[in-house]
């Protein structure tokens, strides 16, 4: 249960961007090589997930460091990144007997390539357009792969294919795959993996999060929004102080790990969205902002891909649009990431160029009369 919640007396905006690292389809060949496969790629987006480029992280880059909120910091996005991917050739030359990976700090698997990908994230980030976060080490469930790697079932066969085309998974054909810490084939009251097992898998994460980026994570969102209460327990326990999660309206609040639960209240998806409005975007930013809670916009990865299909161009349309008004209608607007809110909730200011920046906060605990930390500063 929540111990205290939050409200903010300007508009915040947090952007989170869930996926970033994780390999898809390789390329144009290994799109090919799918469908001569048996694969009819194409029926959906998730079809045309692959990995971003250096010129798809600089593009987003570009389009943030023209957006200004009212103390002249540049929007952020927040990367949610998976730590590692599957070392398919390893995998091949195992004969699938074993899962082998490859940390992101150790560059792509197999025949990847991406020139100058991890150049353009360390850019974004020392410029302060990108913000990293964890997000896991596979984001699908190990221990599915594993059980289904020593069948020899269609499923499988499946998992074979796509593995020696390079390619991890395609959710959406295969949901069996589940998600890092959840297991969908399990009894349900058992699909979550256990404690130690959750701790373990998040421990080897935050490792690699910091053997990449040389720094510990503060925030975290669980792949597939599957997280429970040992998930809260074991990041509380490897430093993480913020968790992302899925859609709805609650307001950020701390919960009895003294993690800050952020609520996502913004869909921004329209790569993977057909009935995506803009329209709807503004709708829920004015009900976030008149409630005094921030309006935190989701937005996957797979939005500013370009290389198989071009999501990008319409996203980074769209999201220019958006941010304009917002930043015309609301002139007191901040765009804030995990940590300064963090900082937020904890001493009513945050950090920019210019300094210390002062925003009113009012916490109120199980329905209680909110009590003020700077209210109106």
């Amino acid at each position: 249960m929540p111990i205290r919640s939050f409200c903010f007396d300007r508009p915040l905006v947090l952007l989170q961007s869930d996926d970033w690292g994780r390999a898809g389809v390789r390329d144009r060949e290994g799109f090919e090589q799918l469908r001569s496969a048996g694969i009819d790629l194409g029926q959906r987006p998730y079809d045309f997930y692959t990995l971003e480029t250096a010129d798809d992280v600089a593009a987003v880059a570009d389009l943030l460091k023209r957006h200004r909120d009212s103390a002249g910091r540049s929007a952020c996005l927040e990367m949610n990144f998976v730590l590692a991917n599957v070392d398919f050739q390893e995998c091949v030359a195992d004969d699938f007997r074993r899962i082998h990976l490859r940390p992101l700090s150790d560059g792509l698997p197999g025949r990847w390539s991406r020139p100058g990908l991890f150049e353009s994230y360390a850019a974004g980030m020392h410029d302060g357009h990108f913000y990293p976060a964890l997000h896991g080490s596979t984001h699908f469930c190990k221990r599915v792969a594993e059980c289904v790697l020593a069948q020899q079932d269609d499923r499988a066969q499946l998992l074979r294919t796509l593995w020696k085309a390079e390619t991890a998974y395609i959710y959406w054909r295969m949901p069996w795959i589940g998600y890092e810490y959840w297991n969908p084939e399990a009894r349900r009251n058992e699909r979550f993996l256990s404690l130690r097992c959750q701790d373990q898998v998040i421990n080897e994460a935050v490792t690699l999060f910091k053997t990449l980026f040389r720094t510990s994570p503060l925030s975290a969102c669980a792949p597939g929004y599957r997280a429970n209460d040992d998930t809260h327990r074991a990041w509380a326990r490897n430093g993480i102080r913020v968790a992302q999660n899925g859609p709805g309206i609650a307001p950020p609040r701390i919960d009895r790990h003294g993690i800050l639960q952020v609520t996502r209240t913004i869909d921004f998806e329209p790569a993977t969205n057909s009935c995506f409005s803009l329209e709807h975007c503004f709708r829920a930013a004015e009900e976030c902002f008149s409630r005094g809670i921030p309006a935190v916009i989701s937005m996957h990865a797979v939005n500013f891909h370009s290389s198989l299909k071009d999501f990008r161009s319409r996203t980074l349309r769209l999201l220019n649009g958006f941010l304009s008004v917002l930043e015309k209608k609301y002139p007191d607007l901040l765009y804030v990431h995990d940590a300064d809110l963090w900082q937020i909730v904890n001493t009513g200011t945050y950090e920019n160029s210019q300094g210390a920046l002062r925003v009113g906060v009012k916490q109120q605990g199980y329905g209680n009369r909110g009590s003020a930390i700077g209210w109106g500063a």
